[in-house]
């Protein structure tokens, strides 16, 4: 039991770093405090509040009952890095190239050859950070990162004061603190999400005199699964009685981490009276995972279903992108409210600016459009024509775009078929009727569009491979490496008997 207590709870970090403030504080004293709370592979629908009744979310839900619930808010990537490219830039990650997770991973003998994603964020992009900085905010970054590993690339050269950053899964840690007289380390037997939820208190309490952006990204829910082992047997017992198979009892206890995790920050900001002048936004950055994208040995490695949406975690159907979104600001967002208008990741930058009274940067491409008109009116609209996505990878799915305009959707996979998929949202959120050969109007509208898109934005495309090997066409092979995925080696959960 010793040996898997350390191997599910906290801390699996190769990076912990702490850099203290270097920039004067002159914003207003009203200038309003922002928490970005970013969960790792959620589902839109692994919550109370989305209608989960298995899995316990009271401090999430809480959250949902005093502020606005979006049921139409979508991930800008199907995978974590692109996601988090677009909240950082404001911008469809397709134009920086970071359109898969880093560094991603490929299929050398299918039809087409995967574009390689840009290994980090460039430096040159001026981040959210460093756009409320010029608007006097103190900046802070804990979790994980996953846009660069190289030193140079990590949050305290992208526009943080605070960069706490683990990158790794739920394992004994492995943590350099290089001032440790301001960060603590964890405690020996700590859950992970409760030490970022420490770091994230300590934050908010050096700074209530200025005001703050703090993003909270935990490695939670991500596999490998881990949780504590009490919320493990609750969920267990749980499941047994109601004769549920999924989400995996692990999972849930994870979910009910990061819930606590949740409460504790909103607690700490009620204890320093800052609640009215505190805009806390949670959300996930890419859609759920049923099962690990290279193999699938047994039920017991399987992890959440998003029922009633189609797909998973890196794949352009809707359980791959459609995520929750829960934003809490009591002076503008209606306590108990639902927004439907579709809205994605890139959203957060000019709406974090303009709560800010910051400035957009004067030379880069912002896509994202300001959801505080629909704080304060949910059921208003946005100027927008359309959502895109650009996705040229195989991981749950083939290499696709996808365009959604209002309650359409479009599909185009862009691995040599030239398959389409159609879907009225609205009717079908399940996206079950492939539309496309009846709307065959609509069907080379939105097909035009999608492509002008790709052609404004740079969207780098497959190609066509002339090593194609129909009898190896499924191998997963590393980026990293070079070399193929041995998936057997890499099985990580749940724990087996011999890791007791």
């Amino acid at each position: 039991m010793h040996s898997l207590l350390s191997r599910l709870v906290l801390i699996a970090s190769s990076w912990i770093v702490y850099q203290a403030a270097v920039s004067p504080f002159a914003a207003a004293e009203s200038s309003p405090n922002v928490i970005l709370i970013f969960i790792d592979d959620l589902g839109w629908k692994d919550l109370g509040c989305y209608g989960n009744d298995f899995v316990e979310t009271p401090n999430i839900d809480a959250l949902a009952s005093s502020g606005v619930r979006f049921t139409n808010f979508y991930a800008a990537g199907a995978v974590c890095s692109p996601t988090r490219c677009a909240v950082q830039s404001g911008q469809n990650q397709a134009r920086i190239g970071i359109t898969a997770h880093i560094p991603g991973h490929w299929r050398p003998f299918e039809r087409v050859i995967t574009p390689q994603t840009t290994m980090a964020l460039p430096l040159e992009t001026v981040t959210i950070a460093e756009s409320l900085k010029t608007a006097g905010y103190a900046t802070g970054y804990v979790g994980k990162w996953h846009l660069g590993t190289a030193a140079q690339f990590q949050p305290q050269y992208q526009g943080y004061d605070l960069s706490a950053v683990i990158n790794g899964p739920h394992l004994p840690g492995r943590y350099r603190v290089q001032k440790p007289s301001e960060l603590k380390p964890p405690g020996k037997s700590q859950y992970r999400t409760d030490y970022e939820a420490d770091v994230c208190i300590d934050f908010i309490e050096s700074n209530l005199d200025r005001p703050y952006f703090l993003m909270l990204s935990p490695f939670a829910v991500h596999i490998p699964l881990g949780a504590m082992s009490e919320k493990v047997e609750k969920y267990r017992g749980k499941a047994k009685r109601r004769g549920v198979d999924l989400p995996n009892p692990i999972y849930a206890a994870m979910i009910e981490h990061c819930d606590d995790m949740v409460g504790r920050i909103v607690d700490a900001v009620d204890r320093a009276g800052q609640t009215e002048n505190t805009m806390i936004v949670f959300t996930s950055d890419n859609g759920g995972l049923y099962k690990r994208y290279d193999y699938r040995e047994s039920a017991d490695d399987l992890v959440s279903r998003q029922t009633p949406l189609k797909g998973e975690k890196g794949s352009l159907h809707e359980g791959g992108i459609r995520v929750p979104l829960i934003v809490k600001y009591p002076p503008m967002a209606k306590a108990g409210s639902t927004c439907e208008e579709p809205t994605i990741s890139y959203d957060f930058y000019p709406t974090f600016v303009e709560l800010a009274k910051a400035s957009l940067p004067e030379n880069q491409t912002i896509d994202g459009l300001s959801l505080l008109p629909l704080l304060a009116n949910p059921q208003g609209k946005l100027d927008r024509d359309a959502l895109h996505w650009h996705y040229p990878h195989y991981h749950h799915g083939r290499p696709a775009s996808a365009i959604r305009e209002r309650d359409w959707k479009l599909i185009e996979y862009i691995d040599g078929s030239n398959d389409v998929e159609l879907y009225h949202l609205v009717q079908d959120i399940g996206e079950t009727t492939d539309l496309s050969e009846e709307k065959a109007g609509r069907v080379a509208d939105l097909k035009r569009k999608l492509s002008q898109w790709r052609t404004t934005t740079l969207a780098r495309m497959p190609l066509p491979n002339p090593h194609y090997d129909k009898t190896r066409a499924g191998e997963w092979w590393s980026r990293k490496t070079g070399a193929p995925i041995d998936s057997s080696a890499r099985r990580r959960f749940p724990p087996t008997e011999k890791d007791l």
